[in-house]
């Protein structure tokens, strides 16, 4: 998984992931834009946690059923998913505000928040995918604890042919698959349910963040559909000017005219009066 960075400068961060490519630079200028450069600085620790939280979940995964396999680490999955979980929530709620936050600008901080919400994308798959797996190898695994006693058991028999130690055997497994059905490890199920029920429902995110794209989707077409009509009344604009010049002209020649032609009767008269006198 790779690694995004909010970069005004140098400002870089490692995933913790199993790649050591790094995210291509999504930033926001600290000094340009400072609420934009704080709230991606945000998302991107949160992202981070999540990816830390990934890691720890996977090597919890590869302690169960094994010798390291204890019920600290099981408890230790519940207190990382649900601060992992609250971190998922208040991220999805941050890239909400970052996309509000970015109607009306260019293109570019389009792009820079779109790379944030594809890595939040990732991170939170990866993150739900383990979480499963988690929880259902809990439910399967027994803690060694467990496995002792039940050797323990067996030893005590003191089984005297190979056919014994078989019997003696499936008798186990049937014994382990009654308790699991009926309710005598009661307490270990009720820790799986509770790491069951902590596993995030990746669905909800999924379905917010893509609510997050249409939304911005319709943003850029209402200011698309904004600047078109501002045209059009600018273009309305031009031509009723244009209709005003030509009437104004209009009127012009015909005022014009008008005092020419009443000059020529003035003249007219002045020279027939002029000559009725003579």
């Amino acid at each position: 998984m790779n690694n995004p960075r909010l970069v005004e400068g140098t400002t870089q961060r490692s995933y913790g992931s199993t790649s050591d490519s790094s995210f291509p630079s999504v930033g926001f200028s600290s000094s340009s834009h400072p609420e934009l450069f704080a709230l991606g600085e945000s998302i991107t620790t949160n992202i981070y946690t999540i990816n830390s939280s990934l890691k720890q979940l996977d090597d919890t995964l590869k302690a169960l059923g094994t010798k390291r396999d204890n019920q600290g680490i099981r408890d230790k999955v519940h207190v990382t998913q649900l601060s992992t979980n609250q971190i998922i929530s208040q991220t999805t709620q941050d890239l909400h505000r970052l996309t509000a936050m970015i109607r009306g600008k260019d293109k570019q901080f389009k792009l820079q928040v779109e790379a944030l919400r594809g890595r939040f994308k990732e991170a939170v798959n990866s993150y739900s995918s383990k979480q499963k797996q988690v929880a259902d190898k809990m439910k399967f695994c027994l803690l060694p604890a467990e496995v002792a006693r039940q050797d323990d058991e067996a030893q005590g028999s003191q089984p005297q042919s190979e056919e014994q130690l078989r019997q003696l055997h499936e008798q186990r497994l049937v014994q382990q698959d009654l308790e699991f059905i009926h309710g005598l490890q009661i307490e270990r199920l009720q820790r799986v349910k509770q790491i069951e029920e902590d596993v995030l429902d990746v669905n909800e995110v999924m379905r917010e963040l893509a609510a997050m794209v249409v939304e911005q989707e319709q943003s850029v077409n209402l200011i698309e559909d904004t600047v078109e009509n501002a045209y059009e009344r600018v273009e309305g604009g031009r031509e009723s000017l244009e209709k005003a010049a030509a009437y104004q002209n209009k009127r012009r020649k015909k005022t014009l005219f008008l005092f020419v032609f009443a000059g020529g009767i003035f003249l007219i008269f002045s020279v027939l009066i002029y000559f009725t006198w003579q």
